[in-house]
């Protein structure tokens, strides 16, 4: 179960980390729609796994590996963001989040 603390942590790294994409990441991520769903930190605050959910679906493995390419300029603009917030910036882990995926197929079957 996470603290308070990481839950205000990752709730702070989900929003900055989304206007990053949506203001400061039009090259890496390249006309595809990339939505933050879901942000968990270590109880050290040192790393976060950020789960994105990448629209087209067929275009998310080379947009991800793309953004992982880019992870160190994310988190420079997250540090610029977030300095006088937090000691360290935490260390990011990108992962695709298939929940909306997993829904549309079964919402296709469903039809």
């Amino acid at each position: 179960m996470e603290t308070t603390r990481q839950q205000k942590v990752a709730k702070q790294i989900q929003k900055d980390i989304s206007d990053i994409f949506t203001k400061e990441g039009a090259e890496f991520v390249a006309g595809s729609m990339v939505s933050v769903t879901k942000v968990r930190v270590s109880p050290d605050l040192s790393s976060a796994k950020i789960y994105l959910s990448i629209f087209p679906f067929d275009t998310s493995e080379k947009i991800l590996e793309r953004i992982k390419n880019n992870s160190s300029i994310v988190r420079r603009a997250l540090g610029n963001r977030v300095r006088s917030q937090f000691r360290i910036v935490p260390e990011l882990f990108f992962f695709i989040d298939d929940s909306l995926e997993y829904i549309s197929h079964i919402d296709e079957l469903l039809n």
